[in-house]
C-alpha cells in the first residue's frame, strides 16, 4: 500500500516522454512541480531504491520496468547525464543504480561507471582524507562520506571504503554522545555539531557491511557502540525520531533502511552481535507499527506522517511548498506530509520492516 500510494500520487512521465517516470516532489502538486521544474536529484535516487525493494520483494515485469523508467527519467531530467556537483547526491544514486543492476539486471552500467569515477576521485588525501559535500567545498560531511563508502564498497572498492569508514570514525564521532556529527570544515578543523538520524544510518550500514567483507572486529564494535547511542538518543519509545519535511523527510527512513541492513547482515553469533541484530530489527518494527497506526487513509491509500509517533496531518492544498535554500538544501512544505520525501520515508520503512519480518527477526 505504501508503494501504491507513491505510484498513484507522485509518479508521472517526464515531460510526456514515453518510457519515463519520475516522482513529483509534492502532493497536492503545484504546476511547477508537475512540470518537474523542481525535482530534487537525491529524492529520486531513493525513489529508485524503493522501487528496487518492491521488485525484490515481489518481482513483476511492471516493477522491473518502473525501475528502468525512473532511472532513464533521472538521467534525462539531470540534463548533463548522471552526475552533478554534489557528492552526496551522486552517492545515493550510485547505491540505487548498483542495486538495480545487481538484483534486477537493469542496464545502468554507464551511470555506475560515471558515478564511481567521481566518488573515488573525490577522496582528498591532501586534507587528511574524506570526500567533500560538493565540488570545491571545504566541508567534508557524513552524508557524503557514508553513502559514498557504501557505494564504493558494493562496487568492489573495498580498501577505499574501509579508509572512509576509518576517517568518519576518527573525524566525526562525538566521544560524548557516541553519535556521528554532521561534518568538518577542512583545513580549519571547525566541526558542525548537529547529529542527524541519516548520518547514523549510513555509518551503521557501512560498518555492518565492512564487518562482513573484512571480518575485522572493529567494524562490529562500531556498530554496537553506535546502535546503543541511536537507541538512547534518536528513538522515543523505540520509534525513530522524525526529521521534519523537505530533505529532512528522508532522514528517518534512511536510518530504518540501514538498521535493517544491520539486522540482516551483521555477522557473528556472540551474545552481543545476536542482540545487536535483534535490537536493530526491533526499532524498525516498532517504527513501522507506529507509522502505520498514525497514518491517514486518503482514497484508500496511506499518507504517512513526518513524525511516525504522532498522527499524520493532511496537506491543505498546493500552498506552502518547500524551496531550495542558498546552501543547496530543500526546506519543508508548510505541512511536511505533502513532501514526497516524507512519503518515501514511509515506503522505505515498510520495505525495511518487511525484510526483517520475512527473515524472522
Amino acid at each position: 500500500m505504501a508503494e501504491s500510494a507513491i505510484v498513484s500520487r507522485h509518479l508521472r512521465a517526464l515531460w510526456a516522454l514515453p518510457g519515463t517516470e519520475l516522482g513529483v516532489v509534492g502532493w497536492p502538486a503545484t504546476r511547477r512541480e508537475r512540470a518537474f521544474a523542481s525535482w530534487h536529484y537525491w529524492w529520486q535516487a531513493h525513489l529508485i531504491d524503493c522501487a528496487v525493494d518492491a521488485a525484490n520483494r515481489a518481482p513483476t515485469p511492471v516493477r522491473r520496468r518502473r525501475i528502468a523508467a525512473i532511472a532513464r527519467a533521472h538521467r534525462l531530467r539531470n540534463v548533463t547525464g548522471w552526475t552533478n556537483d554534489y557528492y552526496d547526491d551522486m552517492a545515493w544514486l550510485a547505491i540505487a543504480l548498483e542495486r538495480a543492476e545487481r538484483t534486477q539486471d537493469i542496464d545502468v552500467r554507464g551511470g555506475l561507471i560515471a558515478l564511481e569515477k567521481e566518488l573515488y576521485g573525490a577522496w582528498d588525501p591532501a586534507r587528511g582524507g574524506g570526500v567533500p559535500w560538493r565540488v570545491d567545498s571545504d566541508y567534508f560531511n557524513a552524508p557524503a562520506n557514508g553513502p559514498a563508502a557504501i557505494a564504493l564498497l558494493r562496487l568492489g572498492r573495498h580498501v577505499r571504503a574501509q579508509e572512509m569508514a576509518d576517517w568518519i570514525d576518527a573525524t566525526l564521532l562525538d566521544k560524548e554522545s557516541g553519535l556521528i556529527l554532521d561534518g568538518i570544515h577542512l583545513p580549519s578543523g571547525e566541526i558542525e555539531r548537529p547529529a542527524f538520524t541519516y548520518c547514523q544510518g549510513v555509518v551503521l550500514g557501512l560498518e555492518a557491511e565492512l564487518a562482513v567483507h573484512t571480518g575485522e572486529e572493529r567494524h562490529s564494535e562500531r556498530v554496537h557502540r553506535l546502535l546503543i547511542a541511536v537507541e538512547e538518543q534518536m528513538t522515543t519509545g523505540g520509534v525513530i525520531n522524525g526529521g521534519g519535511g523537505g530533505d529532512g523527510g528522508l532522514f528517518n527512513g534512511i536510518l530504518a533502511r540501514y538498521l535493517a541492513v544491520v539486522a540482516l547482515m551483521l555477522p557473528g553469533e556472540d551474545r552481543e552481535q545476536v542482540a545487536d541484530r535483534r535490537n536493530a530489527a526491533a526499532i524498525v518494527r516498532a517504527s513501522a507499527t507506529a507509522a502505520w497506526a498514525n497514518r491517514l487513509e486518503v482514497e484508500g491509500e496511506p499518507l504517512f506522517g513526518h513524525d511516525w509517533s504522532k498522527p499524520t496531518q493532511l496537506p491543505g492544498g498546493r500552498s506552502g511548498a518547500g524551496h531550495f535554500t542558498a546552501g543547496g538544501s530543500v526546506t519543508s512544505s508548510r505541512v511536511p506530509e505533502r513532501d514526497m520525501s516524507v512519503q518515501l520515508s514511509g515506503w522505505l520503512l515498510m520495505e525495511a520492516a518487511y525484510q526483517v519480518s520475512a527473515a524472522g527477526l
